[in-house]
């Protein structure tokens, strides 16, 4: 809950109810004059507020104070003493950013990118087919205050918050993006920045406090402890006003969880958890009404005072809204037609010749005009001109404040280290860190990470434990079926084709059981994509992480097939041929796993994986042996039945039931006559058949003679070339290169940033 009030003093701190806060509370943060613009100085004295880790050793201490305490007070989130030291200035510059693209780039089905195309479409386009989406934007941005980027739709707004969030490819934009005068690498600001979507990637079936708590995992070092981690998520939930929805799931279309507008604040809170430097948004307020929209505005506000710099693209901010902000950006074609404090909004019009009149929104009424501007035959070209000669006349002052106070970046991000900001990048949020380089690139080592998935992907699937339910059940009917049709097979010829039946089924069910695993990684995709673009975990993690965790339901879905199956079918081999058997199955699901996991990761789209995933699980199948043997197969297709992952398993448990000691005879004397247009002569002929083949050939043939054993079912089916163990080791290592090329499917197509 957010406390606004300075008498919910620390000194106070008790175990009371919370208290629901109406927007009415937050009114006297803002209900001043706006027609004064007081210097930026005095604003990061007067508005200044703590960061989270100074948060944190406010309850460290009131814990101390007193023993008795709850788990959790209610924290005073109003400005500190004057003893606090001011944060370390930060002046985010951008100069001449300009980004186009080419008109005729297609989006192809296998794209994994979400920002392979731009967003923002009705921009400038040149006669070559180039669309200008952002053209020679300059501005500034500094800590302590929002800057809220605005425009119609197709503007460039979301553009330009990419472009500053490094999610464009330095190849594609030119201009230069500079922190405290130096130039902002990639590497540093993944560490030092967070990037809010505008759509809300939460677990659905997480409370709000699991997934701060599990983001706080991620994003702070092992060093500092479990207690202090839980510490730092309770003053973050009172510092996003979420006390009250503490225990609520998110919650999807199928289940019931919090609201719009608290979700969009956990969605914050999972990217500020270590108290970002700087802080970008894509339209946080959109889809929320209007109070909801006040009240992420207002943590936002919060979250600059503690000395971070915040940058969002708005559509269209309501009066209230507008006096939470700082400074503002309108772009019209990705061109800026105003940029300053919303208090000059007014002069700013005036001069220009188009007055807002009283008790009108600004941004409402600067909005319109440069709709029907850009209607008309001149466009906005003559307001963008306006602009640029209204922003040199104002432009000595702004460099004689920025001058007086900057710090260098090494000095700035050491500071803020010192007062607890930016704590993924320290040892512990001690303050120990001198330099940048105490920054490190992820928070904690390979294993932490792996841990922490593995944890929150149990608890959000242990949840819904239908999804795992609907699988067991398809393979336990799958089972059952195939157990009752080939319920205890002969020894004839007629059970040898129905064996090669059951095996080509059964391995082949077992792949295509596999396909449920497409919308499990799509429905985490945009998720994975928002945390390994800022540095939360490796994505080797991810990929261990989710290839371990898997292994336990495959376990158990594999020994429930095979119990369902191999005594009822009649199998051989007793309990070493089960426990093959068994582990066929095993590597089975596992290798079909890792190729559906890997399809996922270059598929985008659940319907099309799953065309994709039949279609080819058909192809393996067919070059499988089972259909044509593999003598039989023309040269030119021969390597799709190398490449069949249906083959080995479907070979491995041919040669388990057949190729035994002592070996089974499956034709005997006049059995050879089985299935072919002899089969329906009498048997006593069948005999003398038999003899006068004796006599032909040299050789006794009676009717108890062995003609067809197991060996030569293998040898009649071109199986000779692999041991069955040999299979099931070909099968595993399967499943491990599709898992390895499903990471680079992460590596090199999640780079989330356009081209």
């Amino acid at each position: 809950m957010i406390i606004d009030s300075p008498m919910h003093a620390m000194s106070a701190l008790q175990p009371t109810p919370p208290k629901p806060v109406s927007h009415h509370d937050m009114l006297p943060f803002f209900n001043q004059s706006m027609e004064l613009v007081p210097s930026p100085l005095k604003t990061r004295r007067a508005l200044h507020s703590p960061t989270l880790g100074e948060l944190l050793k406010r309850v460290e201490d009131a814990q101390n104070d007193n023993n008795n305490a709850q788990p959790h007070h209610v924290l005073d989130l109003s400005s500190p003493s004057s003893s606090t030291t001011l944060p370390p200035p930060f002046f985010l510059s951008f100069t001449n950013l300009t980004y186009s693209v080419k008109l005729d780039r297609k989006l192809t089905c296998f794209s994994f990118n979400q920002n392979s195309l731009p967003t923002d479409h009705e921009t400038e386009t040149k006669p070559n087919g180039t669309k200008i989406l952002l053209n020679n934007i300059s501005g500034e941005a500094r800590d302590g205050e929002i800057m809220a980027v605005l425009g119609a739709s197709g503007s460039g707004k979301s553009t330009l918050i990419d472009a500053l969030a490094d999610r464009i490819s330095k190849e594609s934009l030119k201009g230069t993006i500079t922190l405290n005068g130096d130039i902002l690498e990639s590497s540093l600001q993944k560490v030092i920045s967070a990037y809010v979507m505008q759509d809300d990637l939460l677990f659905p079936m997480l409370t709000v406090e699991e997934t701060l708590m599990f983001s706080a995992e991620f994003r702070l070092p092992r060093s500092l402890s479990k207690s202090k981690k839980k510490a730092r998520v309770q003053a973050l939930i009172d510092q996003l006003g979420l006390r009250n929805a503490a225990s609520t799931v998110i919650g999807d279309e199928g289940h019931r969880g919090v609201s719009g507008g608290e979700r969009r604040r956990v969605s914050i809170g999972t990217d500020i958890i270590h108290d970002p430097i700087i802080l970008f948004l894509d339209e946080p307020t959109s889809g929320l009404d209007s109070t909801s929209a006040y009240m992420v505005v207002k943590v936002l506000q919060r979250i600059a005072q503690s000395g971070s710099i915040v940058m969002m693209s708005v559509h269209q901010p309501s009066y209230r809204i507008l006096g939470l902000l700082d400074r503002l950006i309108f772009l019209s074609h990705g061109q800026t037609v105003y940029s300053g404090s919303p208090a000059s909004l007014p002069s700013f019009f005036s001069e220009f010749g188009h007055p807002i009149p009283e008790n009108e929104n600004r941004t409402e009424f600067a909005l319109d005009l440069i709709r029907e501007l850009e209607e008309t035959p001149g466009g906005t070209k003559g307001l963008v001109e306006f602009n640029k000669t209204w922003q040199l006349k104002n432009q000595p002052l702004s460099v004689n404040v920025n001058n007086g106070s900057k710090l260098s970046l090494k000095d700035a991000i050491s500071a803020s280290i010192s007062r607890g900001k930016l704590v993924s990048g320290t040892n512990g949020g001690n303050g120990n860190g001198n330099s940048t380089a105490s920054v490190a690139t992820f928070a904690n080592p390979f294993w932490i990470e792996m841990a922490v998935i593995g944890k929150r992907s149990l608890t959000n699937s242990r949840r819904m434990p239908e999804l795992f339910g609907i699988r067991l059940g398809a393979i336990l009917v799958t089972g059952g079926i195939l157990a009752t049709i080939f319920y205890h097979l002969d020894n004839s010829p007629k059970g040898v084709q129905e064996r090669l039946g059951f095996f080509a089924f059964a391995m082949s069910t077992t792949f295509y059981t596999c396909a449920e695993a497409i919308p499990v990684f799509l429905q985490e995709r945009y998720i994975f994509m928002r945390e390994t673009a800022y540095n939360a975990y490796r994505r080797s993690s991810y990929v261990l992480a989710h290839s371990i965790i898997s292994l336990p339901a495959l376990v158990f879905l594999s020994f429930t097939f095979a119990v369902t199956t191999f005594w009822s079918v009649g199998l051989a081999g007793g309990t070493s041929g089960f426990l093959f058997y068994f582990l066929t199955i095993l590597a089975s699901f596992w290798a079909g796993s890792s190729f559906v996991t890997f399809l996922s990761g270059v598929v985008s789209h659940v319907m099309l994986g799953f065309t994709v995933v039949v279609a080819i699980m058909a192809y393996f199948l067919l070059f499988s042996g089972f259909f044509i043997s593999r003598d039989r197969i023309p040269p030119y297709w021969i390597w799709f039945h190398y490449l069949s992952l249906v083959k080995y398993p479907y070979e491995g448990v041919l040669q388990n039931e057949f190729a035994i000691n002592p070996p089974r005879c499956f034709v005997r004397g006049i059995q050879m006559f089985d299935n072919t247009p002899l089969g329906d002569v009498p048997g006593s002929l069948k005999v003398e058949l038999l003899k006068s083949m004796s006599r032909t050939l040299g050789i006794t043939i009676t009717s108890d003679t062995c003609v067809v054993t197991g060996e030569d079912v293998l040898k009649q089916q071109g199986i000779t070339q692999l041991s069955k163990w040999n299979c099931l080791y070909i099968t595993i290592a399967w499943g491990f290169f599709f898992r390895f090329l499903f990471y680079l499917a992460l590596l090199f197509g999640s780079r989330n940033k356009r081209k």
